[in-house]
């Protein structure tokens, strides 16, 4: 684990360096802003379809193997990238496809990194191997985002792109060493004969299909309760580069060094959610609902801060409860499948989370050309916390439904029926 957990610190500080560097490369290749937006949304687009082919992918092939076939094509794009950088054959188009190559490769690599990292420990730790994840994948954004400015102004662009190329081979390299930890789901089909029980594999004849991911999605209250909490918080809660970008360098009069200063409180926020995250046993969406709630309302708060001192104090509790939130969903999301369907699970996940992010932004800012940062900030908090707290009272006012259950010897008796755990 502590192999695995330095690899993912390598990859995400290689991977943030590429996208810092990469918006940088589509500026000056276009100057356009749309084009950059453009960018990264061609690299996010198949996330939209194809992360159901992808997590079907992760269900039935060796784990490792996947893993690493995925990270070394990953490293063979950046590196392509970086050689047509170097050489001048870069051009808009050409930077759309790989752009949209990582992406389709990527919708393979996200869940198989994401439970090879589970098969590392025992069951009963995996929440805290998420956080521990979340950690890296923080300590990983700040390092990356810092060193692909340092980089690019004394290495050139090329060099960044390289860099990630190393860092994902590095991962690549790591894996076929990786031990799964006694008792933990094995990886992937081909270990199924050996697998535990109660992580087990999928049983003799049972259906394999993109199609049972998706059933099984949708049938499940839980999950559909924490799609639906995750869903409204990423379109009105979380979008803080713009709201709070906005709002600092517009009502609150700061500039580019005060906007800085922000993120790097949020960044703190976000590493010490992952340390209390890591501290969770058994999360559960009410969890989840719950601290997103508390975050929203923070938000409302912070959309009337009359001060930016008195945005940063509230912005330090903000990061911390969204991060924790994303811990506790996180873990209810790969632990509540059985363990042959988790990779379909969070493909499902990933195309629903690309809508999110594809359709979030415009619609956070047609709502701040209505009512401005401060208003934005207000009213998406109210509708996070508001949906939330809905659904919360709506549940407590269903409780159990008694249901009929027939006996072998056809007599009926009443017992209740097993509620959801959402």
């Amino acid at each position: 684990m502590r192999w695995w957990s330095l690899a993912n610190f390598v990859s995400n500080a290689g991977t943030w360096m590429q996208l810092t560097v990469q918006n940088l490369l589509v500026l000056q290749i276009t100057g356009s802003a749309a084009a950059t937006g453009l960018s990264m949304s061609v690299q996010a687009a198949p996330g939209l379809l194809m992360s159901l082919v992808g997590g079907a992918a992760v269900d039935r092939w060796p784990r490792k193997l996947t893993a690493s076939v995925s990270q070394a094509l990953l490293g063979a794009l950046a590196f392509t990238t970086a050689v047509l950088v170097a050489t001048g054959g870069l051009d808009l188009t050409v930077l759309m496809v790989l752009a949209g190559l990582t992406g389709v490769v990527a919708t393979v690599d996200g869940p198989a990194c994401a439970l090879l990292g589970n098969d590392l420990v025992p069951p009963e730790d995996v929440p805290s191997a998420i956080g521990v994840g979340s950690l890296v994948h923080s300590a990983g954004r700040l390092t990356g985002a810092a060193l692909g400015g340092i980089t690019v102004g004394f290495l050139g662009t090329a060099a960044a792109y390289a860099a990630n190329g190393f860092s994902f081979l590095f991962v690549a390299a790591v894996i076929p060493f990786l031990r799964p930890a006694l008792g933990a789901r094995q990886t992937g089909a081909a270990d199924t004969a050996v697998a535990p029980a109660a992580s087990g594999p999928a049983p003799v004849g049972v259906d394999m299909s993109v199609r049972q991911g998706l059933a099984y999605f949708m049938r499940r209250p839980r999950l559909m309760a924490l799609a639906g909490v995750t869903g409204v918080s990423a379109v009105f809660g979380r979008n803080y580069t713009l709201t709070l970008a906005v709002l600092v360098t517009g009502p609150l009069a700061g500039g580019a060094g005060s906007f800085g200063t922000v993120s790097t409180v949020l960044a703190v926020g976000g590493v010490i959610g992952a340390v209390l995250g890591a501290r969770l046993r058994r999360p559960s969406v009410r969890l989840v609902g719950i601290l997103a709630a508390m975050g929203a309302l923070l938000q409302v708060v912070a959309g009337l801060s009359p001060s930016f001192a008195v945005l940063l104090v509230l912005v330090l509790p903000m990061a911390v409860a969204e991060s924790v939130s994303d811990t506790a969903g996180t873990t209810v999301l790969q632990t509540d499948p059985p363990a042959h369907l988790r990779g379909r699970v969070l493909g499902v996940w990933g195309s629903i989370s690309t809508a999110w992010g594809l359709g979030g932004p415009p619609a956070l800012g047609l709502l701040m050309e209505l009512a401005g940062a401060r208003g934005a900030l207000v009213a998406g908090g109210l509708i996070v916390a508001g949906s939330i707290g809905a659904g919360l009272l709506l549940r407590r006012r269903g409780g159990t439904t008694p249901v009929l259950l027939p006996t072998r010897e056809r007599d009926v008796t009443g017992q209740p029926a097993l509620g959801t755990a959402a």
